[in-house]
Formats: C-alpha cells, structure tokens, sequence
C-alpha cells in the first residue's frame, strides 16, 4: 500500500475528488525496535496508508478523518486527505507552523532546548522564503524571530515591539508554504537550501558538526509535527539525499591539564583580587569532581555528604543551574535549577572527593560560608556568579600560570577543560569505566566515545599482556 501525495499529481492535472471513503480500523506494527500503528483508508478504490509513533496519534488522526466524513466531505484520491485538510496543508505558511511547533514545543522543553529550537527555526526560515521584494536587513529578520516569534511568552503576550512590527508583518506573509516543501519539482531544493544554511555560522563559516546534527534534528521534528497534524504527508526531508558534516566527538587530548599545571592554575585564581577568592574550590569540583560548571555553581551544602578532617570525602549531586538567559526561563531569570543533565529529575549522583578537594571546601565553608539557600559558590552579596565573571578569573589565572606557549596553545583554555582533566585522570589511573561514567554523570558508551583519545599510556602494558600470553603457549 502506497502512501502518496499531492506532488505526486501528474503536471497539470486537476484534483480529484470522491465521496467514497472507506476507513479501517488501526494497524499495529512489531517492529524490531518498537511499536508503531498505521491509519489505513480507501478514497475512490486508492488505498492510504499513514504511520504513527505511538497509539494516540493514530487514534486522533483516525478520528479527525472519520469526522470529515460525517461532514460529507470531499477526500483527495491522491493523497486520501479531505479537502479541508489537503487545503490547509497547501497553503499553512512555514512560519505560521514554526510558531505553532515553538508552541507546542515551549511548556515541557528546558531552557537550553527552548534556546535551541529558536536558533535552529531562525536560521532555518530565510531559506524558506517566498521572495526578496521588500525584504529586511538580515540582522532585523534574526531579532524578530529569534527575539520575538520564536519566544512563545513574548508572542502570546500581544504585537511585536514597534521597531520590529514590519519586518513580523514582512515574515508572515513571505515564507513558503508547506505544500511548496512537498512539490515534486520545488521540495528538494527548498529543503536542500534548507539544510545547507543550517550547516553555516553566522558569519558563513561552516559551523561545528554537533550543532549542525542539532539543528537538522530539530528542522526534521518541526516537519514531523506537520506530518502528525495532517498537513504533510510524509517527511521531506527523507525524500533528499544530503550529508552532514562528520562529528567529532571527542575530547582534544591538547585540552587535558596535568595535576602540577592544575594546582598551579588554582594558586592562580586564589591570589587574584576581589570575588576570584570565591571561586578557588568551585574550579576545585570541577578538576577534583568532574563538575559541569553548571553543577558547580548549584552545590548546596546538602549535596555535601562528608569534608572529614583526613582522606575522601563524597558529594551527591542532585541539581544544576544551567544559564540560558531570562526569555527562556519560566522564573524570568537567567539561570534556572533543572535536574541532572541526561538524568531523571529527582535522580542524584555520588561523586567522591579527592582529600585536596576536601580541604578546598572546608577553606571556602569556613571562610565565605554560603548563601541563605545553601549554595557554595556565590558573590559577596549572596548573588549569583555571572559566566563572565569566572571565565575571566580563569582567563588571568592561565595568563599567571601558563608559559606564553602554553597560554597560546588550548590548554585549559576554558574551565570546562577541568572536568575533562578530571575524567581523563580517573580513567588513566584504570578506574573501570563503569565507574567513571556513574561519576561522572555519563554512559559508559558515551564516555569511551568522548574520552577515547584521553587515555594513554595503556599500549606498553597492552604489549606486556600479549608477550605473557604468547610465552604461556
């Protein structure tokens, strides 16, 4: 049974219409990962099919056909969609979608992912425009969807800001529509031109191949909502060929900073002036702990397990405050507490630390205590610690310990390198990666693939193991 579609139709070709529509019930399919559920149908003698992830959606677009056909609605023979929907489909504009997806989208997403899918539908819809007559300024077409259209409470809340009212007007009116991506003819290269904008910084430089991974993820599943809505037939993307740039996944071995370097960059900050004093142990759970920065600036007093006087102590995270600015927050801030990255939201996670982290924590508690709510690593006010405020101190701190070769070079060159230090040590050290992974807050598949070229120093004991073996026979 074929699926078909409106650009299917032969050139010239007039719509054709039946009232005769015979409707099944839902199919489930076994597949070898999952379970999907198709709508089968017959308009006219054509048979239709469409599948759908889970049970629900099938069950409402079932339902949405069955309605039409109480209404007495006329179904299209070539795609099996009534003509009520087939005609919305033809001529539903790309942006008007793209705010319905940020919509639909907005309430369970994070503040990160909220972030995300502005950024990918920005730099997704000027390659989806209808024409050029009139266009704006590249620069004003980005604020008025990333800082407007696509920040669903700013939306929602009434008429852009007036130096923005006509270049929203402009965008609504001259964006392809979705049944322009499912023409035979024009499809493939409207989403080709698609892809390949995501591909690009923006200043035309090729972007990293993680991020354009993301954002082709997130134009797919914008269409894919299309597709559950009825509006499209199937996905076009998958009707293309088109490659993204490999991703490189793991971490440059260049990054990775020895324990003398480590402690010598921490004497660094310690001897800075001013709220760098503060943030002496919060680098220290980054290289001791493998804390995300994130993570970090969340440690409460409560995650401290034990600081004895002597030896290891344990931490057990169970929150991080990732900054993503106060648009994409629900709380209007620019940080926000979120569980556990890759975690379920109550999930904690122990993490040992090292006697010298230990120290570090029991100097910054006696001498700066914490904040009213518990947490660690604050300015002298009790305010949050800004992203620039530590990149900074850490950026003085390479400058004071570093070799003008090594400051040049990526070494440590961002505090986030301190966790990588930290991951790598344990693994070098032969702490089974089962190990590493749980303490690191990731999967042991997902580690090996990071932290790969990290490990060293294992080839001469992998030689000795293999002369032992060979001199046994």
């Amino acid at each position: 049974m074929t699926r078909r579609r409106a650009a299917d139709r032969p050139a010239g070709a007039g719509l054709q219409f039946s009232h005769s529509v015979r409707i099944w019930d839902l199919r489930v399919n076994e597949g070898k990962k999952r379970r999907t559920y198709s709508v089968r149908w017959i308009v006219g003698g054509e048979e239709q099919h469409r599948t759908f992830a889970s049970r629900a959606l099938a069950d409402a677009f079932r339902a949405k056909l069955l309605s039409y056909v109480q209404r007495g609605a006329q179904f299209d023979k070539v795609t099996g969609l009534p003509e009520p929907m087939l005609r919305e489909s033809l001529h539903r504009p790309w942006y008007e979608h793209a705010c319905r997806y940020v919509d639909m989208k907005w309430p369970s997403a994070a503040p990160k992912s909220r972030t995300g899918i502005a950024e990918s539908l920005a730099a997704v819809t000027p390659a989806l425009l209808s024409g050029d007559r009139g266009r704006p300024a590249p620069e004003d077409i980005r604020e008025a969807l990333y800082g407007w259209a696509f920040v669903a409470p700013r939306r929602q809340s009434g008429a852009p800001p007036r130096h923005l009212a006509g270049t929203v007007r402009w965008l609504e009116r001259n964006t392809v529509s979705l049944g322009d991506l499912e023409d035979r003819t024009r499809g493939p290269e409207l989403v080709r031109r698609a892809l390949d904008v995501l591909a690009l910084r923006l200043d035309g430089k090729p972007a990293a191949a993680k991020t354009v991974a993301r954002k082709r993820a997130i134009f797919y599943n914008a269409l894919e909502y299309a597709v559950e809505l009825g509006l499209l037939t199937t996905n076009p993307i998958d009707r293309i060929t088109w490659r993204a740039p490999a991703a490189v996944e793991s971490v440059d071995r260049r990054v990775v900073v020895d324990r003398r370097r480590a402690r010598t960059l921490l004497t660094a900050v310690a001897v800075q002036p001013g709220v760098a004093r503060r943030l002496v142990a919060m680098f220290g759970c980054m290289y001791y702990a493998a804390l995300r920065p994130s993570e970090a600036l969340d440690l409460r007093r409560d995650n401290i397990v034990s600081l004895p006087e002597h030896g290891w102590g344990e931490l057990l995270l169970s929150n991080s405050s990732p900054r993503t600015g106060t648009a994409w927050t629900d709380s209007g801030r620019s940080r926000e507490q979120r569980g556990l990255k890759h975690r379920a939201r109550e999930e904690t996670r122990p993490v040992p630390a090292h006697p010298e982290l230990v120290e570090l924590l029991r100097y910054h508690l006696d001498h700066f205590g914490t904040a009213p709510d518990g947490r660690l690593f604050v300015g002298p006010r009790g305010g949050t610690i800004g992203d620039s405020t530590y990149a900074e101190v850490w950026r003085k701190a390479r400058e004071l310990a570093l070799t003008p070769a090594e400051v040049r070079s990526p070494l440590a060159g961002v505090p986030y390198d301190l966790r990588h230090a930290a991951v790598s040590t344990w693994l070098n050290a032969g702490v089974p990666a089962t190990q590493v992974a749980e303490w690191a807050g990731h999967s042991v598949a997902v580690l090996l693939r990071v932290y790969a070229k990290c490990i060293v120093g294992q080839d001469e004991a992998a030689r000795r193991r293999i002369e032992d073996a060979m001199q046994a026979d």
